[in-house]
This record gives C-alpha cells, sequence and structure tokens, in this order.
C-alpha cells in the first residue's frame, strides 16, 4: 500500500471455505485458502485462478509436559478417533488425552484429516476455529493434542510438535514428501474479475521468499515435488 496508494488491502479472516466462496461470488478479489477451490463442495473451481504462493506443513502439537516425543501414524488416527483416550496406551503417563479439533470449513483441519487421518472422523469434543487459540489451548490443558501450520509451532514455548513413524515436522522432510502432511497456500482470484492490482499483490507476496520464510512457510519453488487436488504426488 505504500507502494501503491491507490489500492485498499483489507484483511478479513473466516477459513479457506469462506474465502473461495466470497471470491467465486465476487465480494472478495483475492481468497486465501490451505486447499484446492475442487476440494471445497459448492464451489466452481473453474470461475477460480489459482495462484499458489508457498507451501505449510502441518503438525500435531501437545502439551510440552506430556512425555511423548513420537506417535505412528495408526496412533495419532487412534487418538484423534477416540479409541486411545489416555497417553499411558502410547508410552507416556497416565494422563487423560483431551483432543482439541479445528472448526469445520477451516482449511487446515481438512489437511490434517486428509493426509495425517486418512479421512478418519474427529472424535466429537472442543474446537478452535484460530490457530492461534489452539496453541493457548494446548499450552494450558495438560494432556491436550492438535494441530497447526508449521508456522505457529515457535510461538509458544507450553507445546511440541509430535514426528509421525519417527519423522520430524520440518521443512526439509516437506519439500520431498517424507513428511506428508502437507499444502498449498493458494490465493484465488475471480477469473473474471480478476484485476491488475490483484496480480501485482500476488506477485509481491510471492516473490518475497526471504518473509515467507521467517513466517514459517516453504518456497514453492524449494519443493521437489508437486502434489494435485487428488493428493496424487509426483516428483519434479
Amino acid at each position: 500500500m505504500t507502494k501503491n496508494p491507490n489500492v485498499q488491502i483489507t484483511v478479513q479472516g473466516g477459513g479457506s471455505g469462506v474465502g473461495l466462496t466470497q471470491t467465486s461470488e465476487g465480494s472478495f478479489q483475492v481468497g486465501n485458502s490451505d486447499i484446492f477451490a475442487e476440494e471445497k463442495s459448492g464451489i466452481d473451481a473453474s470461475a477460480l485462478t489459482d495462484h499458489k504462493v508457498a507451501v505449510v506443513g502441518f503438525a500435531p502439537i501437545i502439551n510440552s509436559k506430556t512425555s511423548v516425543d513420537n506417535l505412528t501414524k495408526q496412533q495419532l488416527i487412534d487418538i484423534f478417533t477416540g479409541k486411545i483416550t489416555n497417553w499411558k496406551e502410547v508410552g507416556g503417563s497416565n494422563e487423560k488425552i483431551t483432543v482439541i479439533g479445528r472448526t469445520e470449513g477451516s482449511g487446515t483441519r481438512v489437511n490434517f484429516d486428509k493426509y495425517a487421518l486418512d479421512k478418519a472422523t474427529e472424535v466429537t469434543g472442543p474446537t478452535q476455529d484460530a490457530s492461534g487459540s489452539v496453541v493457548t489451548m494446548v499450552a494450558q490443558t495438560p494432556g491436550a493434542i492438535s494441530y497447526v501450520a508449521f508456522s505457529y509451532l515457535t510461538t509458544n514455548s507450553n507445546i511440541k510438535a509430535l514426528s509421525i513413524d519417527g519423522v520430524k515436522p520440518t521443512d526439509e522432510n516437506v519439500t520431498t514428501n517424507a513428511w506428508k502432511v502437507w499444502s498449498y497456500e493458494h490465493m484465488y482470484t475471480n477469473t473474471k474479475k480478476e484485476t491488475s492490482a490483484e496480480k501485482e499483490f500476488i506477485s509481491y507476496v510471492t516473490s518475497d521468499t526471504a518473509d515467507l520464510k521467517k513466517l514459517g512457510y516453504i518456497s514453492v519453488s524449494d519443493m521437489k515435488v508437486d502434489r494435485d487436488a487428488q493428493g496424487t504426488v509426483t516428483k519434479k
């Protein structure tokens, strides 16, 4: 906005579903999304133009006092579906597990359920719609578990990320798909209404790879694999 005084940028939250819906309807000019438009029911993906601006990993997080550092994928699924309810069942201390989910429409939830839980249905329980609130709740709740984007992993010393099947949630592991719980960060525009200002803004975001990395995101150019809306991964 400093360089382009005639452009006004207003940011509004609400989740990936809101961004996709409002952009397809023409209410928003740019809709940010953790998921492909094709993954959201009721959205006409053909009416939107996809701009992949970054990649983000997602990781399960627990209260830092919980004495567990790694889970198998099946253990993770069993915890989030309510089959495992105490940390002693997975090598921890005798402590109740409190699962904190994400609200419907959350792109984080869609990706975590798809790539970490093999599309299993999460147990009903407390939910949060903002990642910052999730971090705070896990940090304050003994035995709690949830999940957030990598960009939130260092925001509170009272949480820690878990490895899955011995693989750590790192940027390097995401780039090779060794860590499979990740997604593109999309900026969608309405194909018929896209303006030069929107294109310039998206170009500005994608060109600033240093700041993207500082904010906890991975440059698309660093990825050694591609993934489509169906989840099919191919090497570049």
